[in-house]
């Protein structure tokens, strides 16, 4: 069957309610993922009577209609009772194996050329706390429909949350995947982005999108009153108390929690520097200095580059557990180029359309997807893995041979994008103990596991972040933070990401079990695409249109 007749048959079967036929469709084990279109949540449908139980639940209120094919990939467009959506179909033979919807508008509430002129003062609809890259791309989306949204940022410049990391860090994603919504970079950006230019480019960003942006602006707490259904978010602005009282609270402080900082017998005792990779702030200082850093994740590859080429004396890399390494230029060839890159963009595929694809493919069928990717890259990046293994360092590709990115959706963790750290591992410039961990530290040793000593001047625990939902126990509550339960991960039980499985990221971009909280977060390419969501969610409820939210998550597990 040929895409522009399956759609005519479905849409057939959608307007007169015909719930049978429409799922009957989709192959036995068919997937459709609505973000917010039908459902007003972001929600994957896997077979036939999940599908069914959706229909039954949401299509009266949707009343999809006008599916129009608009090119042979399988996208679509097609109205809803509220807004207008893009689609993608997949077919295998007369059935459907993936659907993708989208809600792109709401009808009535386009988004608006900017006037030029002040807005008159009033109360927030929408406080976003955390004025990093995801909360910028959701005030700029949310000043586009008119929402009155303030952003509340501790530090004292929009951008502060890149400047503010060690002096080595850059993207390791490409520019054409990083580009924020409605204002591309240049196309002279570096592929690349270093991270005090990153700062500068958001700084800029807030300033010419005339965002309500509160710099030097703590959050202190929060609570939601549940008679007036509103919050009260209590800041500190110009070194006075401030309550605001909005009726929709953003948590957009990235996609992890606190620091995770272990605790190591006899720290109190170091002569040295103790730190978490978040604080660190550059190897200038420790030239001809004994350096130690436990991890070996993004950050701990970094450091270790950075120290080594800062002239440290000794620079020792702690593995504790195997980590995915793959080549920036590999990756740009058989996972980025495709959709994002300047090939990808010659071909007509814009930021748009390869967002839109990405989030067409289920998050159930994504590993057996990049397993064959990972699969040529060790193939062909064979010399790099030969020479990882000679010296000891523990690399995987995943569990179950995913790759990067399905890791980072189950654990935000646990990989390293090769920019040279590797080959100094390989070369014996980072030296390496692995399958250890520090046991315990001295005035100026630290003991391993494996009973061996280290001479140590500094040391830096890139040892990764807690779950996003401590900030909700930090601002609101321990209970609120208990009621929305662990934030990111998709249940795929592997490790640090338990079951059951639930196919979509927890608690992102889409209602929460508490009323009018709101989590956002995640890389640029992930902030600049689920803002849109977000920010239709919030403007459909502030124009009190008839949102009925379908398949509210349940919780299982707290942190």
């Amino acid at each position: 069957m040929k895409p522009a007749e399956w759609l005519v048959k479905f849409g057939g079967a959608l307007e007169r309610g015909d719930i049978n036929a429409a799922a009957g469709m989709f192959e036995p084990e068919g997937f459709w993922r609505d973000l917010v279109s039908f459902t007003w949540n972001l929600k994957t449908c896997e077979g036939r009577a999940e599908i069914k139980a959706m229909l039954a639940a949401a299509l009266a209120g949707a009343q999809p209609r006008n599916f129009v094919l608009k090119d042979a990939e399988g996208w679509f467009t097609f109205d809803t009772a509220l807004g207008r959506g893009i689609g993608h179909l997949r077919l295998r033979g007369k059935h459907c194996w993936t659907l993708l919807t989208t809600l792109q508008e709401l009808k009535g509430f386009e988004e608006k050329r900017d006037t030029g002129l002040a807005a008159p003062a009033r109360e927030p609809y929408v406080v976003i706390v955390g004025g990093g890259q995801g909360g910028i791309a959701l005030a700029a989306r949310l000043k586009r429909l008119n929402v009155p949204a303030i952003v509340v940022e501790q530090n004292e410049r929009a951008g502060d949350s890149w400047r503010k990391r060690y002096k080595s860090l850059c993207l390791h994603d490409p520019v054409w995947y990083d580009h924020m919504p409605y204002l591309p970079f240049p196309e002279h950006w570096p592929v690349f982005s270093p991270k005090d230019r990153m700062g500068d480019w958001l700084e800029m960003y807030a300033k010419v999108m005339g965002l309500d942006y509160w710099t030097s602006t703590p959050c202190i707490k929060a609570g939601f009153d549940q008679e007036k259904q509103l919050w009260e978010v209590n800041v500190v602005r110009n070194g006075q108390p401030l309550t605001l009282r909005p009726t929709h609270l953003v948590l957009a402080t990235g996609m992890s929690g606190f620091p995770s900082m272990p605790r190591i017998s006899g720290a109190e005792k170091f002569e040295g520097t103790i730190e978490h990779s978040s604080t660190h702030k550059g190897g200038e200082a420790w030239k001809g200095k004994h350096c130690v850093v436990l991890g070996s994740g993004t950050s701990a590859h970094d450091i270790c580059q950075d120290l080594v080429e800062r002239g440290a004396a000794q620079v020792t890399m702690i593995q504790r557990a195997p980590t995915i390494v793959a080549k920036s230029e590999t990756l740009m060839d058989l996972a980025w180029g495709p959709l994002y890159s300047e090939q990808a963009l010659a071909r007509g595929i814009s930021t748009e359309i390869a967002d839109l694809t990405v989030a067409s493919i289920p998050f159930r069928v994504l590993p057996q997807l990049q397993q064959p990717i990972y699969k040529t890259i060790r193939e062909r990046d064979a010399e790099l893995y030969a020479g990882l293994e000679k010296v000891g360092f523990q690399y995987t590709f995943g569990e179950d041979g995913s790759g990067i990115h399905a890791l980072y959706l189950r654990r935000g963790a646990g990989y390293y994008i090769e920019t040279g750290a590797a080959k100094m591992l390989i070369d014996g410039a980072i030296r390496l103990r692995s399958g250890v961990t520090i046991d315990w530290i001295n005035e100026r040793t630290v003991h391993l596991s494996d009973g061996n000593e280290l001479p140590a001047d500094l040391v830096v625990c890139a040892t990764g972040y807690g779950s996003m939902n401590q900030w909700a126990a930090s601002l609101i509550s321990g209970e609120v933070a208990n009621r929305v339960g662990r934030v990111w991960g998709l249940g795929s039980d592997t490790r640090q990401d338990p079951g059951p499985w639930v196919g979509e990221l927890r608690n992102m971009w889409k209602p929460t079990q508490q009323p009018n909280l709101w989590f956002h977060g995640g890389n640029l390419m992930q902030s600049r695409h689920y803002s849109l969501y977000l920010a239709l969610q919030l403007k459909a409820r502030m124009e009190s249109l008839p949102v009925s939210v379908y398949y509210l998550e349940p919780v299982h597990h707290l942190s």
